[in-house]
C-alpha cells in the first residue's frame, strides 16, 4: 500500500514510506489501530484496505483502493463487507465516511454502495491536509 502511487489531483493519497509509516506509527503502523484494518484480496493482487473505527455514536470507515485498479467496481464489493464486518461488531451504530467533494469518483462509489450526503460541506484538517468535505 505504501508503493502505491496515485496521479493528478488524487496525488494527495500517497502514503509515506513503510519505514516512516513504521518509526511514526501511523495508520495500520499504529499498534493501537492496527486491528481496524481490513485488506481486500483478489487472488494474488492487494486490492485495498479499509480502516474501521467504533466511536461513541457511529463507526467510522475510510477506505484506499489499490490505484490501478480504480473504477473496477472494486470499492463497492469492498464496502459491501465493510458495511457486513461494521454490523457484526457494532450492531447498533451507523456507518459514516468523509470525502473530499472534489473527489467525485469517490463520492460516485460510495452512493452506489447505499451512503448518501448528509448535511453540507465542511472544512476538516486530516493528516494529509485541509480541504472541504
Amino acid at each position: 500500500m505504501c508503493a502505491w502511487k496515485y496521479g493528478g489531483e488524487y496525488d494527495l493519497y500517497n502514503l509515506p514510506s513503510y519505514e516512516e509509516m513504521q518509526v511514526r506509527q501511523i495508520g495500520f503502523m499504529n499498534p493501537q489501530r492496527e486491528k481496524n484494518y481490513y485488506g481486500f484480496w483478489d487472488k494474488s493482487i492487494l486490492v485495498g484496505f479499509v480502516n474501521i473505527l467504533e466511536e461513541k455514536e457511529e463507526v467510522f470507515i475510510g477506505i484506499g483502493v489499490n490505484p490501478d485498479l480504480c473504477n473496477k467496481h472494486y470499492g463497492q464489493r469492498m464496502l459491501s463487507i465493510t458495511y457486513e464486518i461494521s454490523k457484526k461488531l457494532y450492531p447498533n451504530k451507523p456507518l459514516y465516511l468523509e470525502v473530499r467533494t472534489w473527489n467525485i469518483r469517490a463520492v460516485k462509489c460510495y452512493q452506489k454502495a447505499g451512503f448518501r450526503i448528509d448535511g453540507q460541506a465542511y472544512e476538516l484538517t486530516t493528516g494529509i491536509g485541509t480541504g472541504t468535505f
